[in-house]
């Protein structure tokens, strides 16, 4: 299972820093996805990018989450040589984050 098969995402830059959106498709598994998607995971998952630190702020009434992480676009649009300086692919990177379907299950059963 892949997160893209619960939520959807959008992606924002602004320097070096990136923001991502995370919205549940069924507010039902919101609470679940807080439980799996930490701030450490996703520092994790976007490990080689050199993210330094990533901070998630909680939107339960949209049942979403936003996670910004900074150093994430290798100095920004104007330093960077990527093809996606802006980072607006981090989204579809963010979406195929592997989930245990067992743990996902434990989630929403906890919830």
């Amino acid at each position: 299972m892949i997160l893209r098969d619960l939520a959807h995402s959008r992606a924002g830059d602004k320097g070096n820093t990136s923001s991502l959106s995370l919205i549940a498709y069924d507010p039902a598994d919101y609470v679940a996805l807080r439980t799996l998607i930490t701030p450490d995971r996703v520092k994790a998952h976007f490990a080689a990018l050199g993210v330094t630190e990533v901070t998630r702020h909680d939107l339960p009434g949209l049942s979403a989450m936003n996670f910004v992480m900074k150093n994430a676009l290798a100095g920004g649009v104007t330093r960077s040589l990527a093809l996606d300086a802006h980072g607006k692919s981090l989204s579809s990177v963010f979406l195929a984050m592997e989930l245990d379907p067992a743990e996902v299950a434990a989630a929403r059963a906890a919830a």
